[in-house]
């Protein structure tokens, strides 16, 4: 497959796509390698992952032009990225010495619990995050003695081939970790048909997501799923409207808008909305789109050509436009920040569903109830952020927002040290945290009598 540099529009590397019998073959090679993988001691694989994270520190700025070319992120977002993957390495080079079970007060015997490995791991990975995300399963999944097939999204695998020649490099055996460039109906399909995969991670949309459970039934196989959002930023009148306003373009336009938990969905409350849009109008007019190379740049293209116009027919002619920022105009996929705002808003597809682009939609409420019966006016459930100087309604809010991801006064969905996750259609299972390896273990109980 020819991979396009979506800000020039330029093929900057051409890939071979796996074969649904490499795939078996990747499959055959990573179940061979479990079992050395999981002998090895906690100690060493605990050594192997940091110096793994060191690599990939050292390779912080080849990853992220590879990450500019094949994705097209801003640079100094790139560089954050694989310093996430770096990040994400050392917490769980941690893990293997901390595994720990329980001894279990029972009568007549000890009863001990041991986390056992899975065995082979597949991670479906996507080319909005490409490295962060693969490094939320690859990390913990490696910890806990699994061995793991990476398969990378068919636009993006450059990033994760490389971050596979670093495992090589700082003494991961072989095939304990493959990286398999592949079309999703073929090698990610069958990953998920193997019955030598033991789980499949995917993040990605909820459409294939569901297609995912179904396959994965047939063996009971292990799942974890990060799907779509439609999140909520919910401004309430006594907010830092100035922050709030000032902060909400960068939770809906980061990325371009290629993030499930975009907070596409802005609520303010009506007896500030109209303060709330003068502030906001500067706001994302002062967001800076271009090429991703520049220091300067905080968004740069969409992915493709094809999901611009996917895009763009969310803006149809005579959308209610609210503010529309700038974007370079001839070779790239480049797509203005817009707001949508005004009578009859919330009949818009913008307003239901994941535009997964640079598109927000403000709509006013009322009290407390309102928003709630709002933000949760969706099958979503993903993150969402709350502004309130009132702590309790701060709580109120809190526990009455469906999503599994919020934060107070910020925009933050996810650190490394947190659970990560979705409610409803937005997902089953947590990444991340401290429990993380949970999802990549068994826990196996053992009862040994002491009578008799």
């Amino acid at each position: 497959m020819d991979l396009i540099n979506p800000a020039t529009e330029e093929v900057v590397a051409s890939v071979a796509m796996a074969s649904a019998a490499d795939t078996d073959a990747a499959v055959e090679r990573a179940r061979r390698a479990f079992a050395r993988w999981r002998e090895v001691s906690p100690g060493d694989r605990a050594r192997l992952l940091r110096r793994f994270a060191e690599l990939v520190d050292e390779h912080v700025e080849e990853l992220a032009d590879l990450e500019v070319a094949e994705a097209g992120h801003p640079v100094t977002q790139a560089r954050w990225e694989a310093g996430n993957l770096r990040d994400v390495l050392l917490y769980y080079s941690a893990a293997p010495e901390r595994l720990t079970g329980h001894q279990i007060p029972v009568p007549g015997g000890l009863d001990v619990t041991f986390h056992e490995p899975l065995g082979v791991v597949g991670l479906i990975v996507p080319w909005n995050f490409p490295m962060p995300i693969l490094g939320w399963g690859l990390a913990p999944a490696l910890a806990a003695g699994n061995t793991v097939i990476v398969k990378p999204a068919e636009t993006t695998p450059l990033t994760a081939l490389r971050i596979g020649e670093l495992a090589l490099a700082a003494g991961l055996p072989e095939d304990v970790l493959t990286v398999l460039p592949g079309e999703g109906p073929v090698a990610g399909r069958r990953l998920a048909d193997h019955p030598d995969v033991a789980k499949i991670a995917f993040t990605g949309s909820t459409r294939v997501g569901r297609e995912l459970m179904a396959a994965c039934a047939a063996n009971v196989k292990r799942l974890t799923l990060e799907l779509g959002g439609k999140s909520a930023n919910i401004v309430f009148a006594d907010a830092d409207l100035e922050l709030a306003a000032a902060t909400a373009p960068g939770a809906v336009f980061d990325n371009a808008g290629q993030d499930c938990c975009s907070r596409s969905r802005v609520l303010v409350q009506r007896t500030v909305y109209d303060r709330f849009m003068e502030l906001l109008e500067p706001a994302v007019q002062a967001v800076v789109v271009g090429d991703p190379r520049d220091e300067k740049t905080q968004v740069g293209p969409l992915i493709t050509g094809a999901h611009r116009e996917r895009v763009a027919s969310y803006v149809p002619d005579g959308a209610p436009v609210a503010v529309r920022g700038s974007a370079p105009s001839g070779k790239g996929f480049w797509f203005a920040p817009t707001v949508l705002a005004g009578d009859g808003v919330t009949d818009l597809p913008a307003w239901r569903e994941e535009v997964f682009g640079p598109v927000a939609v403000v709509v006013p409420f009322e009290d407390e109830a309102d928003a709630v019966r709002i933000a949760n006016d969706t099958p979503y459930g993903l993150s969402g952020s709350i502004w309130t100087r009132d702590v309790g309604r701060a709580f109120r809010m809190s526990r009455a927002v469906e999503a599994g991801n919020l934060s107070v006064n910020s925009h933050s969905s996810v650190r490394y040290w947190t659970p990560f996750g979705g409610f409803k259609q937005s997902g089953l299972g947590r990444e991340l945290g401290p429990d993380a390896l949970a999802a990549f273990t068994d826990t196996k109980n053992v009862f040994i009598s002491t009578e008799g």
